[in-house]
């Protein structure tokens, strides 16, 4: 019995035969009522109220066709205070092409330069144009983009759409990525 369960799938027969769920099966958790603000890389819902939920072959027909905005918010490391001569490498961020990446504005709370810095990165990439179709993304289970996604129809954006799978789902169905650099915060 011991060297069967090492085979993959006798473990999956046996999980099956027992009832517990595999990861596949486990269910999507609710929609919450207001932003998340902690654990943001974990399972994330399949929905978002008010939202069209994307999946990759959706998201790339808008990227296809340039229907829409293409908008990442992963969070973006500072650049630390190194002694004189200390090499920095920045980590490399592979985006969608054409993406506008507003990094940090997907956090449950923002500080007010920080929402600042949203509204008017969206204001920019939409020309003013709160009816143009923006499509949030960041990494899968990441709620980042569920919570600035919300947030951008809280402020009036009125064609919000969710790329739940990210950069992750984007880069698993081959699709291509490019390296970015964060969108400059104007002052």
């Amino acid at each position: 019995m011991r060297a069967a369960l090492r085979s993959p799938i006798a473990a999956a027969v046996l999980v099956a035969s027992i009832g517990l769920p595999c990861a596949a099966e486990v269910a999507a958790p609710p929609e919450p009522e207001s932003y998340r603000t902690e654990n943001y890389r974990s399972p994330t819902p399949a929905t978002l109220r008010g939202a069209k939920v994307l999946a990759t072959a959706e998201a790339q027909e808008l990227w296809k066709s340039r229907a829409a905005i293409f908008i990442d918010v992963l969070p973006h490391a500072p650049r630390p205070k190194l002694p004189a001569g200390t090499y920095w490498h920045e980590k490399p961020r592979a985006d969608i092409p054409g993406s506008v990446w507003l990094p940090d504005t997907g956090y449950g709370e923002l500080a007010p330069a920080t929402a600042e810095y949203f509204a008017k990165g969206l204001e920019r990439a939409t020309g003013g144009d709160r009816t143009r179709m923006l499509v949030f993304y960041c990494l899968a289970d990441c709620w980042m983009s569920w919570n600035a996604a919300k947030r951008a129809m809280s402020i009036g954006h009125a064609n919000v759409a969710w790329y739940r799978e990210g950069t992750d789902g984007w880069a698993a169905a081959g699709l291509p990525l490019e390296n970015a650099q964060p969108e400059g915060r104007l002052e």
